[in-house]
């Protein structure tokens, strides 16, 4: 099934697929985050965001080139997740692309007809990535759910996210492999922590496609739903991970997050966990050891 929609997929790289952004339009602000706002329809919009109690969904709205990256949709992204993540209404997103397809990476006919010098930031403390936001250190869990392609820049978008509900046809892979663009999103820090080294070496080295089982087997997706209901099960995930006590949550997630990508040492993880922790005991775990005594979650049910 996975050759099979690399196979559909080959005919249009070159004018919709991967990444990166090597020249960017006009005089655009990259750090200009407004305050965060829903969409009405998305009509003309690259990417459309729409807010459900404290989720709010980000689409790439480009399906008309399996939502390929421009500079100006890589823009959008960031400020959308920017703002979802400075909303203290919000406590989760989820990200997912409009027509049947998550994301097939850079707009190559953008690159291709790119001329003169990069202008990237290449201080990745500076500035966005190519493809907006895979540079940021989100504070709120992020979901993505998966459809159709999720390829090249694509896959480095879905390896932001915290989980991925991938649909049984849904295809992930390296396919910018055989153009020679590299991954500058992520993909070669993220995707090792996330599956080891020598799978991501697979994935990185032979750009094949990875199908929803194989990805699941891998880690690489958490859940595999029906076609056409990633989304659906992606915000029924948001919906209860929202429901649970957010200073602990937060907490616990910045520290797994810290062991794995910043900690020199086992001590410094661990003192990590303790400080940000241990805080949220007198705000959250004893009210919650109050509920429990009184019988509330009994028997592991949820609240």
């Amino acid at each position: 099934m996975a050759l099979k929609h690399f196979r559909t997929l080959a005919p249009v790289l070159g004018n919709s697929f991967q990444r990166k952004t090597f020249g960017q339009p006009k005089k655009t602000s990259w750090f200009s985050v407004k305050p965060y706002s829903s969409s009405d329809g998305g009509a003309g919009q690259t990417v459309v965001s729409e807010r459900r109690g404290s989720v709010v969904t980000v689409a790439i709205n480009r399906p008309e080139v399996r939502n390929a990256v421009n500079q100006e949709t890589a823009r959008r992204l960031f400020e959308e997740l920017k703002a979802f993540d400075s909303d203290p209404g919000l406590n989760v997103a989820v990200i997912h692309g409009k027509g049947g397809n998550f994301c097939a990476g850079y707009d190559l006919k953008e690159l291709a007809n790119h001329t003169g010098p990069s202008k990237l930031e290449q201080d990745v403390t500076k500035g966005p990535g190519p493809l907006g936001p895979s540079r940021l250190q989100l504070s709120k869990p992020l979901i993505a759910a998966v459809s159709g392609f999720a390829v090249a820049g694509g896959l480095e978008l879905a390896l932001l996210a915290d989980l991925r509900v991938m649909e049984e046809s849904a295809v992930m892979g390296v396919f910018c492999r055989r153009f020679g663009v590299p991954l500058l999103d992520g993909g070669t820090v993220r995707l090792p922590q996330l599956i080891g080294l020598s799978r991501a070496l697979d994935l990185i080295l032979t750009g094949r496609p990875v199908g929803a089982q194989e990805a699941l087997a891998y880690g690489l997706a958490n859940r595999v739903v029906p076609d056409g209901q990633a989304l659906e099960a992606a915000l029924q995930l948001a919906e209860q991970i929202s429901s649970f006590p957010q200073q602990c949550l937060r907490a616990d997630r910045a520290s797994a997050m810290y062991s794995c990508y910043d900690a020199l040492s086992f001590t410094q993880a661990m003192q990590y966990e303790m400080d940000h922790g241990f805080p949220v005991i007198q705000d959250e775990a004893i009210p919650g050891a109050i509920k429990f005594t009184a019988g509330v979650g009994r028997q592991g049910k949820f609240l």
